[in-house]
């Protein structure tokens, strides 16, 4: 009966080995993928930070105001209702060559953009994502209009519509 006891205690002290080496497995298994995930993370973080650093700063924006506001009505009218669109707007490029080019054009640039305006739909145009639509889509119309004037020029990096009326 001693020897079954002796024996049972040292399977019990062998478990409590047992136990106390597989606990410190887990707890060093733990703390290096932690270290990993940490080295991982700041490593995306450093190369993001050293991505920005070798960017160069963005040149200072340059403004230029259609002076007279776009007024049309729609090829497609809404409940055969007779609905109009008035448009202010300014252009901005980050090189003076682009704001130069456009206004040399513009008369021509303002044709574009009235037939480009006078093909909306009153009811998409009533959505914000169809007035960003037409935003979009001035911009690449005048873009367009300026590399067939000058391949080399960066064209236009926005267009704001500083009024937008619809009746």
């Amino acid at each position: 009966m001693a020897e079954i006891q002796k024996d049972i205690e040292l399977k019990q002290g062998m478990s409590k080995k047992t136990k106390i080496i597989l606990i410190i497995g887990i707890v060093v298994l733990l703390a290096a993928i932690g270290a990993g995930v940490y080295w991982w993370l700041n490593k995306d973080a450093a190369s993001a930070d050293s991505a920005e650093a070798t960017t160069a700063p963005k040149a200072t924006p340059i403004y230029h105001e259609v002076a007279s506001p776009f007024i049309v009505n729609f090829a497609e009218q809404s409940n055969d209702q007779v609905r109009y669109l008035q448009i202010k707007m300014k252009v901005m490029a980050r090189d003076q060559a682009s704001i130069n080019l456009f206004a040399l054009h513009e008369p021509a640039l303002v044709h574009e953009l009235l037939m480009l305006f006078y093909s909306q739909n009153y009811d998409v145009l009533s959505t914000t994502e169809g007035t960003q639509a037409l935003q979009q889509e001035s911009l690449e119309t005048i873009n367009t209009f300026l590399k067939q004037q000058d391949n080399a020029i960066t064209g236009l990096e926005a267009v704001y519509f500083t009024s937008l009326v619809m009746q």
